[in-house]
């Protein structure tokens, strides 16, 4: 496995304006750490697996285990109450600090949050607010630069559509001397699994082996290619997932259908993708532009089956997968979405730039999280973070730039990094992390040789749980500053720990988004 080499930390030495470089930020929606080509898997993403063997890949990013709540943690670079929820009126957007430094910005896709990007530093905006929408007709909360705009009634992709204001966005920026910021929020491949009819042809029959047989295969590449260490441990089946031998067989091409309907989601994503990559290459801008490619949250188990009798080409469908190839989604991980588990808060995080001072398809196992973004643009920017916006104060950065990693450095590792959602609960110190599900008792791992938290450690080491526990109440109340309810206490079990992985007929529990 390629380590990124560390001596000490480093801040990116200070570029004239106009080398300053252009900066794509892409996220994806509900893209487990499994379903690239270049993490492990059989799905084909030839252009972003190209980012990657040029470029940095790290193995330990995080998330947030949840759609809106990373938007928030991305944009601001806090934390999600800290920032002020959905309205981030305590912090700012990374558009409106790039902005003040001479940054042109543009976002085209899912917002999903309060007011619309227009409202928030983005001088050009194409997209969605709502959390999902449909990928063949769209939804009424689409806007173009701030006005309603009303979908096509025949040949359109919600994917396609993003790609194609994002060039537009591009192409209007490159006749100045401005750099520019352009973050790319796909949809996809969030529900509904809507997909083109040449993209699901790809993958008809792919999937027929069974969810066992492909978490096998997927993790196998994970340690053959190096982007997990060789003595990682692959969780097992849970409970809630049943084997794919026992299905009967009209069960069995169901499911089949389902993940080929995924895949080939993903896999229009990345022909988008290679899109991008290749307008920056037309117009000479490619070597002064970083692209980073990540995830808002893992693999997504909520069922949903409406429409389940048109096909996936067909915009009256509305259905998704189920918990079994979302498993397969957060390879090795346990959990999902919304769980604060590995399989829920780890995310590909992809670097390409051609100033990356790490060797060529590099893996890095230094830990990140959304919360960097903001500090890494403001860093690569030679942007300030500002300590008032519009006249009211904003809250301190939390999050710490990613660029010493980028030169081949070890940065200073973060204090701890904290997670909670509805309930789901987890934070981490170095390689000690505590976790907790909803309803169920917290846990301690040692990440460090324990990365799929398999040996709970609560038992063996109850000073070490203690502490963690405590620091993450002190967290959500003094920095996140958590609704009471949300940070209520859970007393600690001192008699034998009851399992927290669901009973076989349990399903996970869902939100909206």
């Amino acid at each position: 496995m390629l380590h990124v080499a560390g001596i000490g930390p480093a801040r990116l030495d200070r570029l004239p304006a106009a080398e300053r470089p252009n900066i794509v930020l892409i996220m994806a929606d509900d893209l487990g750490f499994a379903d690239l080509g270049c993490y492990g898997s059989e799905i084909q993403t030839p252009h972003l697996d190209a980012l990657a063997r040029s470029g940095l890949r790290f193995n330990q990013f995080y998330n947030t285990a949840k759609c809106h709540s990373s938007r928030i943690c991305l944009l601001t670079g806090l934390y999600m109450f800290q920032a002020g929820n959905t309205r981030m009126d305590r912090g700012v957007t990374i558009a409106e600090a790039l902005r003040r430094a001479g940054y042109r910005t543009a976002m085209s896709g899912k917002w999903h949050l309060d007011g619309q990007p227009t409202d928030r530093g983005f001088e050009r905006y194409f997209g969605h607010l709502s959390g999902s929408t449909n990928y063949f007709t769209g939804d009424s909360t689409f806007r173009l630069n701030g006005e309603k705009f009303d979908v096509p009634s025949q040949g359109f992709y919600t994917t396609d559509a993003i790609t194609d204001y994002a060039i537009d966005f591009m192409q209007e920026f490159s006749g100045g001397d401005a750099p520019f910021f352009l973050y790319v929020a796909y949809n996809a491949p969030h529900y509904p699994l809507q997909v083109k009819e040449k993209d699901f042809a790809k993958y008809r029959d792919v999937y027929r082996v069974g969810w066992d047989a492909i978490r096998q295969a997927r993790f196998d590449r994970q340690i053959a290619s190096g982007v997990l260490p060789a003595d990682t441990r692959l969780s097992p089946r849970p409970p809630e997932v049943p084997a794919w031998e026992s299905l009967p067989p009209d069960r069995q091409h169901w499911e089949a259908e389902r993940m080929a309907a995924f895949a080939g989601m993903v896999d229009c994503l990345d022909q988008n993708i290679g899109r991008l990559v290749e307008h920056l290459r037309s117009q000479g801008q490619l070597d002064n532009t970083i692209i980073l490619f990540c995830s808002d949250n893992g693999a997504c188990p909520f069922e949903r089956t409406k429409g389940r009798q048109y096909r996936p080409w067909d915009p009256r469908s509305y259905w998704t997968y189920d918990v079994g190839w979302a498993h397969v989604g957060n390879t090795p991980f346990r959990k999902y979405k919304q769980n604060q588990h590995e399989g829920g808060i780890s995310s590909p995080l992809i670097v390409s730039w051609s100033h990356l001072a790490t060797p060529p398809g590099a893996v890095t196992d230094q830990p990140g999280h959304l919360i960097d973004l903001m500090a890494t643009c403001l860093d690569l920017a030679g942007a300030e973070y500002p300590r008032e916006h519009q006249g009211r104060p904003v809250e301190p950065l939390q999050g710490r730039s990613l660029v010493p990693i980028f030169q081949g450095r070890t940065r200073e590792p973060h204090p701890w990094m904290y997670f909670q959602f509805s309930g789901n609960r987890a934070l981490r110190r170095g390689d000690m992390k505590v976790v907790r599900a909803k309803d169920g008792p917290w846990e301690l791992y040692d990440l460090s040789r324990d990365r799929t938290e398999l040996d709970d450690l609560t038992d063996a080491m109850p000073d070490v749980a203690a502490e963690l526990e405590d620091l993450w109440y002190w967290v959500a109340e003094n920095v996140e500053r958590a609704p009471a309810a949300m940070r209520k206490r859970i007393e600690r079990e001192s008699t034998e720990r009851q399992s927290t992985t669901a009973s076989p007929r349990t399903r996970p529990s869902k939100t909206n988004d």
